[in-house]
């Protein structure tokens, strides 16, 4: 079974930056269609990058150009660098990989943007 671990959320201030990483067990990141999603109290679960197996990559529209994802295949770790935060990227960001048609989720991470 796929584990993925994700650390580095907290609290900053609106401007600030963040490194969100997905530590997943097996050396399974190349292989993988890698993303991270994130939900907000009372909201849906929306994509907010991904990465696939060969290095190409998607972002939400409201993130393009602050957040970049990108992984690290030797060390099996997906990162989101996310830059100029603000308040509405308040949420738990999960990290997911999806192996062979198969969806693997982390336990999530809190990110919380004060103004």
């Amino acid at each position: 079974q796929v584990q993925l671990v994700e650390s580095g959320g907290g609290l900053v201030q609106a401007g600030g930056s963040l490194r969100l990483s997905c530590a997943v067990s097996g050396s399974i990141v190349r292989l993988s269609t890698m993303g991270w999603y994130r939900q907000a109290p009372g909201k849906q679960r929306e994509l907010v990058a991904s990465i696939i197996s060969d290095g190409r990559t998607n972002y939400a529209d409201s993130v393009k150009g602050r957040f970049t994802i990108s992984r690290d295949n030797g060390k099996n770790t997906v990162y989101l660098q996310m830059n100029s935060l603000k308040p509405e990227d308040t949420a738990a960001y999960y990290c997911n990989a999806i192996l062979f048609g198969v969806s693997n989720w982390g336990q999530g991470t809190q990110v919380t943007v004060s103004s």
